[in-house]
């Protein structure tokens, strides 16, 4: 929304934003006052009064597809709500722009055929990372596809680097819900070489024998949903026991949004994450970081960036990886100045995001 006001500013638009999606048993980050909230479920998905209507009253759509959810590893019924909310603004004749995010993956029918279907009726896609861009040109040749960058390194946030210490450095680490439970229940789905639990647990230990560290457990993916047990993959559940194993580590409160994630991760001095988008706050704010990474996301984005500081899938084992994450820590002036670099090459791609959304909305414009 902040990158598409600002190119809205520029050609004189003052922009009215309705948000389209699936129920989130979350908190609302945006305001009422920011923008419309249109729940998507599957009465208003099929109603007339529905989907049909709240998408024909727009001007144009953005579709961002959950980052990462237009794909076939989520279920039929998630790619039925994404595929079919595109086919609608096709056939309501709304200009349709697939904003920033993951491509795939569609291996097997009939997935990879409707999804080919929608993506190239759309005006055009913007992939955050070459992996998609390859995908897209497979699936839908016919697509107008371009290479981006995801669209969190523009997050507005407060900058708080002013808080860093000359004494003690401050070491974030984001242990990820989903990955330690993963490694505790023993299934390791995502394949990893390392065990992932027992990383954290020493890479943590390791730090609190150091007096020039300030360790910050930080959750960055949380279970919101109210209920009354927290869900496996919460970052809180993890990061309120890791505090009770390691009680000399600070505890960070959970956040109230995405920007105050960031605006507290730009106060750390480096930031060892398992969440993708702890990783980008941190890159976007200039704090040295190493991803643990857990999916071809990863190292599709930040290779692309020309980073390669991060645990891999393969190719690692646990002592192994241990190691590699003091040396980044010992070499994070190092690691500070390969970020800049790759945030030149951020700003490129978020300029072509930027072109699309600024030919769209002159069309709009001629139109009216």
């Amino acid at each position: 929304m902040a990158i598409v006001r600002q190119v809205a500013f520029d050609l004189g638009f003052e922009p009215e934003f309705c948000i389209i999606g699936m129920r989130d048993a979350g908190p609302r980050y945006v305001s009422e006052d920011e923008a419309e909230v249109f729940v998507v479920d599957g009465k208003a998905l099929l109603s007339p009064s529905g989907c049909w209507r709240i998408i024909a009253q727009q001007d144009c759509v953005l579709d961002i597809g959950a980052g990462d959810s237009f794909a076939e590893i989520y279920g039929f019924k998630r790619f039925f709500f994404l595929w079919w909310t595109k086919m609608i603004a096709h056939v309501r004749r709304v200009p349709l722009l697939l904003s920033p995010q993951t491509i795939g993956p569609f291996t097997r029918s009939p997935y990879t055929q409707l999804a080919s279907l929608a993506l190239t009726r759309a005006r055009a896609v913007l992939a955050r990372d070459p992996q998609s861009l390859e995908a897209l040109a497979r699936i839908a040749p016919g697509a107008k596809g371009e290479l981006a960058v995801d669209v969190a390194f523009a997050l507005p946030y407060v900058d708080r680097g002013g808080e860093r210490s000359d004494v003690r450095a401050r070491v974030g680490v984001n242990v990820s819900g989903l990955l330690f439970h993963e490694a505790e229940s023993g299934r390791n789905r995502f394949g990893l070489d390392v065990d992932y639990a027992q990383l954290m647990r020493r890479f943590i230990a390791d730090l609190t024998e150091r007096p020039d560290i300030e360790i910050h457990l930080i959750a960055h993916a949380i279970d919101a949903s109210g209920g009354c047990e927290p869900a496996v993959d919460d970052d809180d559940r993890v990061a309120d026991q890791l505090a009770q194993e390691f009680p000399t580590a600070t505890r960070v409160p959970s956040f109230l949004g995405p920007s105050e994630a960031k605006s507290y991760i730009s106060s750390l001095d480096f930031l060892v994450a398992g969440r993708m988008h702890a990783c980008i706050a941190a890159f976007s704010a200039g704090v040295p970081v190493v991803p643990v990474a857990y999916s071809r996301k990863f190292s599709g984005l930040f290779g692309m960036l020309g980073y390669d500081r991060m645990v891999p899938v393969k190719g690692l084992d646990t002592q192994q990886a241990a190691e590699f994450l003091h040396d980044c820590l010992d070499r994070k002036a190092e690691l500070g100045r390969e970020m800049k670099l790759g945030m030149m090459q951020v700003e490129a791609l978020l300029g072509v995001y930027r072109s699309e959304l600024r030919a769209l909305l002159i069309s709009l414009k001629v139109e009216r």
